[in-house]
């Protein structure tokens, strides 16, 4: 055996090791794939040794290769082999191959469980030390489960070392496995105050990340981390401490009272800048929230923003950075502090870093003010001059206008100063957001109606130099501009000075380079100018226009923009039929005719408007009306053939082959010239000209790329508006100093000269209402925070215990033995929910006796009828039933009580505001806006009548309205006293409940894979009893078993939608958990139980 061991080592001196492959790999740098894939193959020997030396230096050198890119998962047995050494040295290696190759989803996870509980249990200390490290890098939910107690175990090791680690460890066990959190937190509690400081950092990362996600969870832990921030110098700790408070503070504004003195105090004293930007960071969250009890909290804000300053002019660019982010937050609730600073800001400006000018910018959005906002404009235009690279530039144009057009242009106080900014950035070249300046364009001209003379007439000169947007330049879009310019002068044509030169620059000019939707407003409103030329009466000019409008309008029915035919041809037949009016005689009332085709204003739309209409019944708006052609190769070549071009000729006239003869002609000559100067160039008897005046003709001549296009008489520069506002200002100045002057004289006539600003939100679709269009942020359940979400001052839900089945006895049928067997197969497949369901069932079903239940079923009151409407004579009352028959109808029984003091109901009359979602029915399946009841209502005596009702979506709510209106007869005094009763129909999802107990048992329901949709929540302070017997007669639910405090209910509509409920009662809490076929069904159920319980 000694000489078996001496004559390995012998061996292994030759062996090649670690360093021997990292020189080799080095020096076969030509060779380096060649050389690797021997030496894996020397690997895989050396692997099939038994001597684990052998094998661990094998490990070593796959570790090695593995970093290189090289797979090693073939090894995973080999690995996990040297893992299991007795010997730390060749056990280390192991683990440090498994933290590399191993993952999550390895299959051989499952050979390590008891070699790492082995390695946990350990004597020594670097035993257990090397395993958690490896552990935390490919732990799975089953190792976690399996290992979380022997971890939890190490929390209370007499060695700091092992504690240290083993807390940094639970980390990962909490992500892997949520169900370890609640038994392991008193712990990792007691390890924020441990004695060693890295067990207690490690503690405060832990408790920092978990509560990073769900902050509510851990505010009891505030007075221990409060204690940790006044007592500890470990800025890295202070840092991890302070984020915590930055989160727990707006979820507890008392905490912000404790919080203030401290966090100044270290904003005074530390000189780490780390730490100084996260105490100005909770400083802030903590003067943000609304109860922090705060009076005067002037001087912190001030402190913050001088510490903010000092960030901001450090010469580093991520403190400068950062500076700027905080100081946009402190922005949104004091922004006069940061005001003060608008100084610095636009230096920042200035900035090489193009990301410190992007933040600048976002501070500046917030600091303008009616004073500053010309000034603030005009200095970013004058960098967006300067500016290099077309992101910036373009950023700042999204930006000018944002600052602009915030609140619905609130500090704008000049509008024609505002026009002309939005004309001058559409003459910037190489812009990007046209659509955006032609959005602004339009919306300013139609909410400002002082301002659209002149808007129409910039717009005017903009379409009169249309040339200037229609020259390629780098993907640039401005001539979008040229859309809200038509629309302009078209809609507001009234206020055009020479409407017949408006108009023919929208004729004349490269018309056919434009996109197609602005050729399409062009030709909409070439007829609106036409229509106020019209109207001036001249009728051999109206002849004249007419004819040439014509004429020219010929180039728009050639486009190959299918709109822009539609509109061009139909426009073309009105003209014609205009000049042939016009031509016999009828000029006024033609005329009269043309002008009422645009007569009215068009208003602003809200933005969500076209989302509120409702799609009609039968129309799918994804399906195809034809089926799309299949494009062949020659007519994409014929495409690509003219890709300038968005016309095809419809004359005789091919201009195609006149230009393919012009350009064959132009190749034969320059061909020919070629050669002859080639043969000139061989001919030693020709003299030859000097070089340097042929090369003259080969310098190339480019573009000059000017930032903004030259001036052009007419348009009206800003600084004009900007240098008047000055003047002014200093007009006022001087007038001050003069005695007796009349301020108040002078407000009044600053007032006078505001604009008057449609600020409405827009029209809405009939019936509809704007709404913020919120959507509950739900929370993304692939995230592992998100089962950590767990209230850990509550102490755990106790489960009832499962009621066990009676035994049989042991003989039985092979039938059942079979039917048992493949039951137990689907209850497998079910989760926790769905088991307890189940067990309520089996436990108090017997074999062949009668169903049991261990409690009795509460018995329903009835409470059908509910309140509509009451006044002092009346009450009207409402039942809905819907039809088992027809999905989305219902019958409606309305109960009339006479509650007046003597007194004689009659002449009722019921007026309905029908829907297209919901709406009463008559005989005729027709809508029902009006019903009349011909019995009179004696004083205390009731009346009752139905109706159909159509339902269009019955798992959502809706809402129907209406007025009764009576006559009310008094007997004392034989008074007639007519009233009306505004009622509103709320239609639940359940009252379209159908009264059915489940058509399958509610095993095979669940186990059928159909109610795949959950949701639960918790009602505190309620009554089991009283919950029930409201589920059974409010919602219409059907109570299929009770077994103690737990209850099974299920639910059913007439679309076939089913719904299973499970209610627990816990202590003064009863919790519901719901699954249906449908989503929008039971998260409609839960929120009508949400309202009824005021959560």
């Amino acid at each position: 055996m000694a000489l078996k061991k001496v004559r390995g080592n012998i061996e292994r001196m030759f062996d090649k090791n670690l360093t021997d492959l990292v020189r080799g790999i080095r020096n076969s740098k030509e060779n380096e794939a060649k050389y690797i894939a021997q030496c894996m193959e020397e690997i895989k020997q050396e692997l099939r040794q038994e001597n684990i030396a052998v094998k661990a230096t094998a490990v070593a050198k796959l570790t090695y290769l593995q970093m290189l890119g090289y797979d090693i998962s073939w090894a995973g047995f080999n690995i996990i082999e040297v893992m299991s050494s007795s010997k730390f040295t060749y056990k280390r290696i192991g683990y440090l191959a498994s933290s590399q190759s191993f993952h999550t989803d390895t299959d051989l996870l499952m050979l390590t469980t008891n070699m790492i509980r082995k390695d946990l249990n350990s004597q020594n200390q670097y035993d257990a030390g090397v395993a958690l490290s490896a552990l935390a890098c490919f732990i799975s939910p089953d190792l976690a489960r399996d290992l979380a107690n022997d971890i939890m175990t190490l929390l209370s090791s007499t060695k700091p070392y092992l504690r240290k680690k083993a807390v940094l460890m639970m980390y990962k066990v909490f992500l892997r496995f949520p169900e370890a959190l609640r038994p392991a937190f008193p712990r990792l509690k007691d390890k924020l105050e441990d004695m060693d400081c890295g067990v207690q950092s490690a503690a405060v990362n832990v408790v920092c990340e978990l509560a990073r996600k769900n902050p509510k969870n851990y505010l009891s832990l505030a007075p221990v981390f409060f204690k940790l921030m006044t007592s500890s110098t470990n800025n890295w700790m202070l840092i991890k401490i302070i984020k915590l408070f930055g989160a727990l503070t707006p979820l507890e504004p008392r905490l912000g009272k404790k919080l203030i003195e401290p966090l100044t105090n270290l904003i005074h004293s530390t000189s780490a800048m780390s730490l100084l930007y996260e105490c100005i960071n909770t400083v802030i969250a903590v003067l943000i929230s609304i109860s922090s009890g705060m009076p005067n909290h002037s001087a912190s804000i001030q402190l913050c923003v001088q510490k903010l300053r000092i960030l901001i002019e450090d010469s580093d660019q991520n403190l400068k950075y950062l500076g700027l982010l905080a100081m946009s937050k402190i922005l949104k609730t004091h922004p006069k502090s940061v005001q003060a600073h608008k100084d610095l800001i636009m230096i920042c400006l200035d900035d090489k870093d193009e990301s410190i000018r992007l933040r600048a910018l976002d501070l500046l959005y917030g600091m303008v003010s009616k004073k500053n906002l010309m000034e603030i404009v005009k200095k970013l235009m004058v960098h967006m001059d300067k500016a290099e690279g077309t992101v910036y530039r373009d950023e700042l144009l999204v930006k000018i206008i944002d600052i602009c057009s915030q609140d619905n242009y609130h500090f704008i106080t000049s509008f024609e100063w505002y026009v002309s900014v939005l004309v001058e950035l559409a003459r910037v070249e190489g812009m990007k957001h046209g659509p955006l300046l032609a959005h602004q364009m339009l919306d300013v001209a139609v909410r400002v109606k002082a301002i659209r003379p002149f808007a129409v007439g910039q717009m005017s000169l903009l379409l009169n130099n249309a040339h200037m947007f229609m020259q390629p330049s780098g993907g640039s879009n401005m001539a979008n501009v040229l859309y809200a310019a038509a629309w302009i002068c078209g809609e507001y044509a009234n206020e055009l000075e020479k409407p017949e030169e408006t108009l023919f620059s929208m004729l004349t000019g490269k018309v056919h380079s434009l996109p197609g939707h602005i050729q399409a407003a062009y030709v909409q409103n070439i007829m609106k100018v036409l229509s106020i030329i019209l109207s001036k009466g001249d009728i051999q000019q109206s002849i004249k226009v007419c004819k040439r409008v014509s004429d020219k309008l010929a180039q728009y029915v050639s486009s190959g923009d299918l709109e822009v035919q539609e509109r061009a041809s139909a426009a073309l037949q009105l003209i014609s039929y205009i000049h042939k009016e016009l031509e016999n005689g009828d000029a006024d009332d033609i005329c009269t005719q043309v002008a009422y085709l645009f007569n009215g204003e068009l208003n602003p739309v809200a933005p969500k408007a076209q989302r509120k209409v409702q799609v009609p019944e039968g129309l799918d708006l994804d399906q195809w009306i034809n089926e799309p052609l299949q494009s062949s190769s020659e007519s994409e070549d014929e495409n690509q053939s003219d890709d300038h071009s968005n016309f095809f000729n419809l004359g005789g006239f091919d201009k195609k082959e006149e230009e393919e003869n012009i350009s064959s002609t132009v190749e034969q000559v320059e061909k020919n010239r070629k050669a002859r100067l080639y043969e000139q160039e061989n001919n030693p008897n020709y003299l030859k000209l000097n070089s340097s005046i042929d090369q003259t003709c080969d310098i190339p001549i480019t573009s000059i790329d000017l930032p903004t296009s030259l001036n052009v008489s007419g348009f009206v520069s800003s600084d004009k508006y900007i240098k008047a506002k000055k003047e002014k200002k200093d007009k006022k100045k001087s007038k001050k100093k003069k005695k007796g002057i009349n301020h108040f004289e002078e407000e009044e006539e600053e007032i006078a000269i505001e604009m008057v600003v449609n600020r409405d939100i827009g029209e809405m679709p009939d019936g509809a209402e704007d709404s913020d269009g919120a959507i509950d942020v739900q929370k993304d359940i692939n995230d592992p925070h998100t089962a950590l979400d767990i209230d850990l001052d509550v102490p755990e839900i106790e489960r009832p215990p499962p009621v066990e089945e009676k035994k049989h006895k042991k003989k039985k049928k092979e039938k059942e033995k079979k039917k048992k067997s493949e039951k137990s197969k689907k209850l497998k497949k079910l989760d926790k929910s769905d088991q307890q369901l189940i067990d309520i069932k089996q436990g108090y079903e017997e074999a062949l006796g009668i169903c049991t239940p261990s409690k009795e079923i509460v018995q329903a009151e009835d409470l059908s009828f509910g309140k509509l409407a009451m006044d002092k004579y009346i009450l009207l009352e409402y039942k809905i039933d819907p039809k088992n028959e027809l999905s989305n109808l219902a019958t409606v029984f309305f109960r009339l009580t006479n509650v007046g003091n003597n007194c004689l109901i009659k002449n009722i009359e019921i007026d309905v505001t029908n829907s297209t979602a919901i709406q009463f029915l008559d005989e005729k399946n027709e809508p029902l806006s009006w019903y009349k009841l011909n019995n009179n209502i004696q004083c205390g005596s009731l009346t009752e009548f139905d109706l159909s009702l159509r339902v269009e979506n019955i798992s959502i709510p809706n809402t129907l309205r209406g007025t009764l209106t009576y006559m009310a007869q008094n007997f004392q005094d034989d008074n007639f006293h007519q009233d009306k009763l505004d009622w509103r129909l709320s239609v639940a999802v359940s009252d379209m409940f159908l009264k059915a107990a489940p058509s399958v048992p509610l095993v095979e329901l669940l186990c059928n894979g159909l109610l795949v949709y959950k949701s639960s929540i918790i009602l505190s302070g309620t009554n089991f009893n009283q919950v029930i017997n409201w589920f059974s007669t409010k919602l219409h639910l059907v109570l299929v078993e009770r077994v103690g405090e737990t209850a099974s209910l299920y639910g059913s509509n007439a679309s076939s939608e089913q719904l299973c409920l499970l209610v627990k009662s816990n202590l003064n809490n009863v919790s519901v958990e719901a699954k249906c076929t449908s989503q929008t069904l039971v998260n409609n159920l839960m929120n009508e139980i949400k309202s009824t319980y005021n959560l």
